[in-house]
């Protein structure tokens, strides 16, 4: 037999493998700098009230030079008094919540007690979007001074940065069997641990800081799928029940309707359960309708994160599929911002006068009614 005959298949398959490694590399030289850009933080300006910006991790070192290390801006009154904690980002799905934090630090003064703020709550999260879900990488909300950009993340921790998950998450402390992706869902996480997974060590951070912080009320910022139940709604822990009550009540005088729900024991892991279970505030968490993490929705981009408008959800308010109303205004993200940050106000509010002898004063609170009409971009300071 030839030999020469017998060299051509090999020499054709060497060929071929590396023509196919060099185009692999060529892939990963063109798609580099988008994974890349997953982790870059879009730029917030703080106002004049933020005295001073910290991370996380020097709350709980656990968390230093990792993934799930975030900056946390804190308010400090002239006046003593009480303390509130808001966290915005636990879910990155959710963009109103980093949003209302975002104007807090850009805006808000405290005149008496303390404000902290941290807005990518699950910083992880931040650096990925789901797979099959269409969601984008940022959005965008326009100003005077042009548009600025805004990260737009996943529900979960990135699996780059916690994998594998494991056959059934089990809950820190309370044994509860939970699904396994729930191990990357901060709010399925807490109060953490120091030497458990990357959320659970996140929760652990936040619940330190709570701790060291000596904070009275936790606030944590969330939207839901206009299809599911528990929207435009307050849940609170039991020890928090009068402060959500006065609070509620607060908005009804502004003919803001919130839904007033108690913290299921049963369910844990969540922030108005643990975090009131295992350290000394009074826990809460808000929800808004959010059209671009529901199933029913129709084109999705990074525009529905805004204007919050889709006409399959239109289509199917009427017939009666969704738990808040949906029509062709929709539910932008003016709206969305504006119930989070009033409610935060109100809660101060509630809390000063259910406990006077430490109060919590806001000033330059955005208005409700002013960013109905002028938008979210109006309230943020030049980038």
């Amino acid at each position: 037999m030839d030999s020469k005959k017998e060299n051509i298949p090999f020499a054709s398959n060497r060929i071929t493998g590396i023509l196919f490694i060099g185009l692999l590399i060529l892939i990963i030289i063109l798609v580099r700098p988008m994974f890349l850009a997953q982790h870059e933080i879009e730029p917030i300006v703080p106002g004049p009230g933020v005295t001073e910006i910290t991370k996380l991790s020097n709350y709980f070192d656990g968390l230093k030079e990792s993934p799930g290390d975030t900056a946390v801006y804190i308010f400090e009154g002239e006046k003593p008094g009480g303390s509130i904690l808001v966290m915005g980002g636990t879910h990155p799905t959710e963009p109103a919540g980093l949003m209302t934090a975002v104007l807090l630090i850009e805006n808000v003064e405290v005149e008496a007690g303390r404000l902290i703020v941290i807005p990518h709550n699950n910083a992880s999260g931040f650096t990925w979007t789901e797979p099959g879900l269409g969601h984008p990488d940022r959005f965008y909300i326009e100003t005077e001074e042009g548009a600025r950009w805004f990260r737009f993340g996943a529900r979960g921790t990135n699996p780059i940065h916690q994998w594998p998950d494991p056959e059934i998450y089990t809950h820190y402390p309370s044994g509860q069997s939970l699904a396994p992706d729930e191990v990357r869902n901060l709010n399925r996480c807490f109060p953490g641990r120091p030497d458990g997974l990357l959320t659970e060590k996140i929760g652990y951070g936040i619940s330190e800081l709570i701790r060291k912080e000596n904070i009275d009320v936790v606030v944590d910022l969330h939207e839901a799928p206009p299809e599911k139940p528990l929207i435009n709604a307050i849940v609170a822990h039991e020890r928090a029940a009068d402060l959500a009550v006065l609070t509620a009540l607060n908005l009804e005088m502004r003919d803001i309707k919130l839904r007033l729900e108690s913290s299921p024991v049963t369910l844990r892991g969540l922030s108005h359960r643990e975090l009131g279970d295992h350290t000394d505030a009074m826990s809460t968490l808000l929800e808004t309708p959010n059209a671009i993490q529901g199933m029913i929705r129709g084109r999705t981009d990074a525009n529905l994160a805004v204007i919050g408008k889709d006409k399959q959800y239109v289509k199917a308010a009427a017939l009666g599929r969704t738990f808040v109303p949906f029509d062709e205004a929709g539910h932008p993200i003016e709206e969305r911002v504006a119930r989070h940050i009033t409610t935060v106000y109100e809660m101060t509010n509630a809390f000063t006068e259910l406990y006077p002898e430490k109060p919590i004063i806001l000033n330059n609170v955005p208005d409700y009614d002013l960013l109905l009409k002028n938008k979210v971009g109006y309230f943020l300071n030049p980038a």
